[in-house]
């Protein structure tokens, strides 16, 4: 019976093996024979001493601490969620450097789309500090303690801040699908060095670009009103968008007003499209400059196809096709343009006349045009540079709780933006609305929010991933005095109000608005240190090596990262005499937890067994009644076709 192992994905093995199979001639005695890589690599490599380079103070440290297994777990915790047996949302409270370790396994190459905030290092905001050694002990400490600025006064102001980032970037790109997108939201202080290091992590030839998003001005500044951020922007794999010929379009803005008014006034005006294509035109005329549905005011025609611009039919290059056309009215020959008819074939006009494509004036003097529709061309693409007043946002979630309880958040349109954007990389369609949307500097949870929204708009089942570290509200704070001790809180009240203002709003009852709660923790399994002042305690206490404080439920969960599934993976619980046994994913795995496991039990799990395929078998190393009792299950499952069983 394998041993579980207790830590995450070890990224140094994988990346060995990874070269094993590029290079297999490289290979020797098991060993990676550097040598012959180079000759592999022929003039591929870099051995001049002088050469372009990004580095700084412990950056190599930073790189072997992305690569360290994480030896913690998430545990559930049921209490603070919202919907736990129906979501398929995340909101995972702990050090994301660890999180991003521990979700390696199970959401490896996963991620559509990553969005983060990250501290700017301004000198206000708090930066992370690692411990390459033991990082959940750190982190333990860390929030014992109020956050603390890397404040500009600090010698090593950017480099904690690029020691920060680099090994949570690196983690990252693990998770993104081929097609995925990360995009890292920074102002100018620590842009440059940003720009740096996602070109290292992530490829010089995958950016994207950088949207600009004007805020608004700032009139207490004394030289310059900087009222803009940057959001950069990275593919995982350039290569394998382009070959798929993934584009990025947006919807436009106000369109939906527009329809519904020519809606309106086509029932007022009983279906007399000339009039409510003269009123349409009147309603245009009303709106105020900044009136989003004013930028397509061409588009004022209706008709029983919907509404429309009259596009000019001539030949741009003047040497355009010379035939007449006949008014549908008057039946005279209609004026032609100047420069010829765009379609050289009169067929193919006459057959766009058939269809009802083509648009007439009151008679045959006015030259006849092409309907464009409004619906036909609902999408372009996006600006890299965009104006939303921050404001606007800080009020909308002041408004949500009542009193304010987060400082500066991000604007959830602006995300809903962005993760729109992102779902239209598909091979031609809009039709990724079943992303996975991972935010690990989660702060008020913003993107949590922005994926709902969305969701509730298009229809889509978007999921979101939520990751935040507890960092404790000041004292003298509304959000403390409010009863929120931890950013953390906050995100979980600001999802759960949202949620439930989105349903309130659109009558969507089945939209996904829960989300399951973990807490990054030391492992559920004791490690081996043993005490030799008191030894014969020690190997007393490893004949149970579950800690005592934690359930089976715990261990559970510990085990799904362990073993690659999803958190959100369906289980069902089943009683078997009292003892539980987990049917994961419709029996692909079957898990038992219990002391005094006997031949009864192991054959009530096979009961429970995928029809699919040979499942994964779990139990407690210390869980059978006998060593006897474990061979025979062993040899049980074997007969059944099981070889997948394992311990902890």
């Amino acid at each position: 019976m394998e041993k579980l192992d207790g830590k995450s994905l070890d990224l140094v093995k994988t990346n060995i093996e990874a070269l094993k199979q590029l290079f297999p001639e490289v290979v020797t005695e098991g060993k990676i024979d550097f040598d012959k890589l180079k000759l592999v690599l022929g003039e591929e490599i870099e051995t001049r001493n002088e050469k372009y380079e990004f580095t700084w103070h412990g950056k190599t440290q930073a790189m072997k601490l992305a690569q360290t297994p994480s030896t913690g777990t998430l545990r559930p915790d049921k209490a603070s969620s919202k919907n736990w047996e129906t979501t398929e949302n995340l909101y995972i409270e702990g050090d994301n450097l660890e999180v991003l370790k521990l979700l390696q396994k199970s959401y490896f190459g996963k991620i559509k789309m990553i969005y983060i905030d990250p501290p700017y290092n301004t000198g206000k905001d708090f930066v992370y500090k690692d411990d390459f050694h033991d990082n959940i002990k750190n982190y333990k400490e860390i929030t014992q303690q109020m956050a603390k600025a890397n404040t500009e006064t600090n010698g090593r102001f950017h480099t904690d801040w690029l020691n920060m980032m680099y090994p949570r970037l690196k983690l990252a790109r693990n998770l993104l699908r081929e097609d995925g997108v990360i995009l890292v939201s920074i102002d100018d202080v620590e842009y440059a060095n940003l720009k740096k290091i996602l070109d290292e992590v992530f490829g010089q030839e995958n950016f994207v670009g950088s949207f600009i998003w004007s805020a608004g001005r700032k009139n207490d500044s004394k030289y310059i009103s900087i009222s803009h951020e940057y959001i950069l922007c990275y593919f995982k794999n350039m290569e394998f968008v382009r070959e798929r010929e993934i584009v990025w379009r947006e919807k436009k803005e106000g369109l939906k007003e527009i329809y519904d008014t020519a809606q309106k006034l086509l029932k007022e005006c009983n279906e007399d499209y000339k009039l409510a294509s003269r009123l349409l035109k009147e309603w245009y005329n009303s709106l105020p400059d900044n009136h989003p549905s004013k930028q397509h005011k061409h588009y004022n025609c209706v008709d029983e196809r919907g509404v429309y611009f009259p596009s000019d039919l001539s030949k741009p290059e003047a040497n355009g096709a010379r035939y007449e056309i006949l008014h549908p009215v008057t039946n005279k020959p209609v004026k032609q343009p100047a420069g010829g008819w765009r379609y050289m074939n009169k067929e193919k006009m006459l057959e766009l006349i058939n269809n009802n494509r083509i648009h007439f004036g009151e008679d045959e003097t006015t030259i006849p045009c092409y309907k464009r529709y409004l619906f036909e061309s609902e999408y372009q693409v996006p600006y890299s540079v965009f104006y939303q007043d921050n404001r606007s946002a800080s009020k909308r979630l002041k408004d949500l709780f009542g009193k304010k309880v987060f400082d500066f958040p991000k604007d959830e349109n602006i995300i809903k933006k962005l993760i729109s954007i992102a779902s239209y990389a598909q091979e031609g369609a809009n039709s990724s609305t079943n992303d996975i949307i991972l935010d690990f500097f989660s702060g008020s949870a913003t993107t949590a929010h922005a994926v709902m929204q969305l969701n509730a708009e298009d229809g889509g089942n978007r999921k979101f991933i939520m990751v935040q570290l507890p960092e404790k509200t000041d004292e003298t704070s509304d959000a403390y005095k409010a009863g929120y001790k931890n950013i953390c809180e906050i995100g979980k009240e600001r999802i759960r109000r949202a949620g439930e203002k989105i349903v309130q709003e659109t009558g969507k009852t089945d939209l996904d608005i829960g989300f399951k709660v973990f807490k990054l923790d030391s492992s559920n399994i004791k490690e081996w240190d043993p005490d030799f002042d008191n030894l014969e305690q020690t190997l007393f206490d490893l004949q149970n090596n579950i800690k005592e404080d934690r359930t089976k439920e715990d261990l559970l969960y510990e085990i799904l990262l362990k073993i690659g599934l999803p958190l959100t993976v369906p289980i069902e619980e089943i009683d078997c005499r009292g003892k539980t046994i987990y049917n994961v994913a419709y029996g692909s795995v079957l898990v038992c937890l219990e002391d005094e496991i006997d031949l009864d039990l192991v054959q009530e799990m096979l009961n429970y067994r995928s029809e699919h395929l040979p499942p994964k078998v779990i139990f407690k190393e210390s869980g059978f009644m006998s060593d006897a009792v474990k061979t025979n299950a062993l040899q049980t499952l074997k007969k059944h076709g099981i070889t997948d069983v394992r311990s902890v």
